[in-house]
């Protein structure tokens, strides 16, 4: 996962301190509380599940799992799953969801980039928004690979470039540049990128554009929860002075009413991004 200053733009030459940027992720998903957000987007786990074809009785290990969206609907489909994280609170907020609906799921803390599992472990290793966030991209798509079986599926859901979360990303960069260096998670995204991090070690990459659609009471509604617990939004608004402050929200409020399909008042935009597959040779 990210911080908003790793949010906006693409990697420069310079060489970044990723083991700096790490921390401050680490530090920054560990505040407000994403399970708020994460709860909304649980079709996306049960779409990629689907297209990820999970078999009952499979091993699978959701990596970045936030509060276990993707770890749920595995487990509904009677799987053996892992669910990981480097925030412990997240992991709380899917140990209690969990509970809720009485599935055994083995929760761990571990870091996307040095997953603490043997070569080959799993059949399938799935990511709903939570690898892309990663400081260092390609270590983390290594570690899923060498995790995964020979034969099995890493599926992921990836915020695309130009979509709206792309653009939220673009924008909160406009206003708070990231580190030099330092990765664009929205390039988990692009056909480009997935190919440069996975082709070699896959028989087969499938990448289908999809929509989930961002439903709120309104652009006041969506800007109040996500600037509270969304923090890309949380960190960069502390981070600016009123004046930049007020700049964002206007910016933001700006980019939902271009991209809002809804007439009545409320708010229903479109944000696309990629529903992947890769099969390991």
């Amino acid at each position: 996962m990210s911080t908003a200053t790793a949010m906006a733009k693409p990697a420069s030459t310079a060489a970044p301190d990723l083991a700096a940027v790490k921390t401050k992720q680490k530090a920054a998903w560990s505040s407000g509380d994403y399970a708020v957000v994460g709860a909304t987007l649980q079709i996306v786990g049960e779409s990629l599940c689907e297209a990820t074809d999970l078999r009952a009785g499979q091993k699978v290990l959701d990596v970045a799992a936030g509060n276990g969206n993707v770890t749920l609907a595995a487990a509904r489909r009677w799987c053996d799953v892992t669910s990981t994280d480097y925030v412990p609170a997240l992991l709380d907020r899917g140990r209690a969801r969990s509970a809720a609906e009485g599935w055994a799921i083995d929760f761990k803390e571990a870091d996307a980039e040095a997953l603490p599992f043997k070569d080959g472990t799993f059949d399938a290793v799935v990511s709903t928004f939570g690898v892309m966030f990663t400081a260092n991209h390609d270590k983390a798509a290594a570690e899923m690979l060498r995790v995964c079986r020979s034969g099995g599926k890493i599926g992921m859901a990836n915020w695309t470039p130009d979509g709206f979360i792309g653009q939220v990303f673009r924008v909160i960069g406009k206003h708070m540049p990231p580190p030099p260096g330092v990765q664009s998670p929205a390039q988990w995204g692009t056909r480009a990128r997935l190919y440069e991090m996975f082709k070699a070690q896959a028989s087969a990459i499938e990448a289908t554009p999809r929509n989930f659609m961002f439903r709120y009471r309104s652009a006041q509604h969506w800007l109040d929860v996500f600037k509270t617990y969304y923090c890309p939004v949380l960190k960069t608004l502390a981070a600016l002075p009123a004046d930049g402050q007020a700049a964002l929200v206007a910016d933001l409020t700006s980019l939902i009413g271009r991209l809002n399909i809804a007439r009545d008042g409320t708010m229903v935009v479109p944000g696309e991004y990629l529903e992947i597959v890769i099969v390991k040779r």
